[in-house]
């Protein structure tokens, strides 16, 4: 594995780590990996830094709605054109081009079920292009973005009767 792709590795395992701290890691120079770094987030490899939060431990009340959408992809533009009208509107958390029974999956975040479904019914379903779409809550997370949610204590020893 070269350098740049054991910072990005680094990085994307916990993004507070410093210059330094990477530098120690790698056996390499500070002043150097903060270049690095720099070159990464100009030429938009680096594109942001993010948490992962629990949510469900917090006063925030919130639905993760999953959404498969099938399109009719547009002449010449192919379906980057309906993605980037569906991934502008702001309740979009992520929009993923897939293979296989559908094209599009929408993840968003909304207070109720109610609000996801309005959702997909006022914004998504009347987009000309849109032919169906088929939408999945999070019921509960294990494991997003590497980071696991909860540790499932599993007690596996014998009971034993005297």
């Amino acid at each position: 594995m070269n350098q740049t792709t054991e910072i990005l590795s680094l990085l994307e395992a916990n993004a507070k780590l410093t210059a330094q701290e990477i530098a120690i890691r790698l056996d390499a120079d500070a002043a150097d990996i903060v270049k690095e770094i720099a070159m990464l987030e100009e030429k938009k490899v680096i594109l942001g830094y993010h948490s992962v939060i629990n949510w469900d431990l917090t006063e925030k009340d919130s639905v993760t709605g999953m959404i498969e959408v099938k399109i009719t992809p547009q002449r010449g533009q192919g379906f980057d054109r309906i993605a980037q009208r569906i991934f502008s509107f702001p309740e979009v958390k992520d929009c993923f081009l897939m293979s296989g029974g559908f094209d599009l999956m929408i993840i968003i975040e909304g207070k109720s079920l109610k609000e996801v479904a309005l959702f997909v019914s006022d914004k998504v379903a009347p987009i000309e292009s849109v032919v169906s779409t088929a939408t999945h809550f999070i019921l509960k997370k294990y494991k997003m973005q590497g980071t696991v949610y909860e540790s499932l204590l599993i007690d596996d020893r014998e009971a034993i009767v005297l």
